[in-house]
C-alpha cells in the first residue's frame, strides 16, 4: 500500500540582490533583508524554511544552442498536507491531538501492546562471552604499549 506524502514542498531561487529598507547599510544588510522578506511572506502562507541548496544546471545559451552549467541556488520550503485539510474545517491538525481521554486510551493501549520483557538485575553478566582481544592491532602491526 502506498501511503500518501505528508509534506509537500516549495523550492523557490535564492535572492541575488538585496532589496533596499530604511535603515539597511551596506550589501550584506540588503542581501539579509531580501531573504527575511522572502522566508517570511512563505511563513505567513504555512510553509516552513527547511534549508537552502546550492544545485548544478545546465543551460541552453545563443542560437545555436550551446550549453553552460551553473550553480543555481534555491530555498527549500515544506508544509504538512494534512494542514491545508484541516484549515478548510477551521482548526489546525498540527494542534488537534484529541480529547485528554483519548489520549490516554491511545497511551494505554500502545502499552498493553509491548511484549513483557525481562531485563537481568544490574551487575548481572551478559549472555553472550566478550571476544578475546586481539594481538595486533587491524593491519597486522602490533599494538603500542604505553611504554614506547
Amino acid at each position: 500500500m502506498i501511503m500518501p506524502a505528508k509534506y509537500e514542498y516549495r523550492v523557490l531561487p535564492a535572492p541575488e540582490r538585496g532589496r533596499r529598507g530604511r535603515g539597511l547599510k551596506g550589501p550584506a544588510e540588503r542581501f539579509a533583508h531580501a531573504l527575511e522578506e522572502t522566508m517570511n511572506e512563505m511563513a505567513a502562507e504555512g510553509w516552513i524554511y527547511l534549508r537552502a541548496e546550492s544545485l548544478p544546471s545546465e543551460d541552453r545559451q545563443g542560437l545555436f544552442g550551446g550549453r553552460s552549467r551553473a550553480l543555481r541556488n534555491v530555498l527549500v520550503f515544506r508544509r504538512a498536507r494534512e494542514a491545508e485539510a484541516g484549515r478548510k474545517e477551521g482548526r489546525d491538525p498540527a494542534f488537534h491531538h484529541g480529547s485528554p481521554e483519548e489520549i490516554a486510551a491511545s497511551a494505554a493501549a500502545s502499552v498493553q501492546a509491548l511484549p513483557e520483557r525481562t531485563y537481568p538485575p544490574l551487575g548481572a553478566p551478559s549472555r553472550g562471552s566478550v571476544p578475546p582481544r586481539p594481538e595486533h592491532a587491524l593491519g597486522g602491526a602490533p599494538p603500542r604499549s604505553d611504554e614506547d
